[in-house]
């Protein structure tokens, strides 16, 4: 009997995203420390009040500063209802992997954009010096749908949803909602060491206020603080809301 080799299972190709539109500042000359990094919201961009705002201040201070629009979303390429929330999170890794020095990132993260930098800052430890949740929404797949909208999404593909921000429905799909649920984190431990600040409303209607002081608990640095903006809402877009932002972020380029 001759003994046959098997042969080995060829590698899928890596799938390819789509090009990514975005802003990048550079530090001023002489200035050094972390790139300031904004990861927007579910079906938001880079063009939001805060991510604008912050940007500005950045400028002002000579701080290097990145936003950017995910696969699908603002001017960026690729069909919004084929993304899924790991794609996103792969777009984030592929900023900071071809846009940020030695001196790494502090990462800004809005509503969704909170739960992309917890997973980014697992992936890139050695480049992720700071976290800045901004009402932020880690495994909002599980919490953020009722029962009849998860059976939905799983026997239709799709659901809409009326926004409350703008004309058209917000759609969410199977895919982005099954890569949601295969990547959530609040079950246990968060293995994030440097400095966060967890910036909430105690009026959003989307993020439950009690969600981000559970998220301060099982981060494990002990450099965590929740600041709460009793009338704050979701969006946390009003002048007084951007200050305290920019005030969470030079708390945290302090705390480094």
């Amino acid at each position: 009997m001759t003994d046959t080799a098997t042969p080995p299972v060829p590698t899928p190709p890596a799938k390819e995203r789509p090009r990514l539109a975005y802003h990048h500042t550079p530090a001023a000359e002489g200035v050094t420390g972390p790139t300031i990094v904004f990861l927007s919201g579910y079906a938001s961009d880079m063009m939001g009040t805060k991510a604008v705002t912050l940007e500005a201040w950045a400028k002002s201070e000579g701080r290097p500063f990145l936003r950017f629009d995910y696969g699908g979303c603002g001017q960026s390429e690729g069909a919004f209802e084929d993304q899924t929330l790991v794609d996103w999170r792969d777009d984030v890794l592929a900023m900071l992997d071809a846009l940020v020095d030695d001196d790494g990132a502090i990462l800004v993260g809005s509503s969704m954009g909170g739960w992309l930098m917890l997973l980014a800052a697992k992936l890139r430890p050695d480049l992720v010096k700071a976290l800045v949740g901004i009402a932020p929404a880690p495994d909002f797949t599980d919490w953020g749908f009722t029962t009849d909208e998860k059976m939905a999404l799983l026997s239709n593909g799709r659901i809409e949803r009326k926004n409350p921000y703008g004309p058209n429905p917000t759609v969410y799909t199977r895919g982005f909602w099954s890569s949601g649920e295969a990547n959530r984190l609040m079950f246990g431990e968060i293995a994030f060491d440097g400095p966060v600040r967890l910036v909430q409303g105690q009026r959003d209607p989307d993020v439950p206020w009690h969600r981000t002081a559970r998220l301060a608990e099982l981060l494990r640095s002990a450099d965590v603080q929740t600041w709460l903006v009793k009338d704050g809402d979701h969006r946390l877009s009003r002048d007084s809301d951007i200050a305290l932002i920019i005030r969470a972020v030079e708390d945290v380029i302090a705390a480094l």
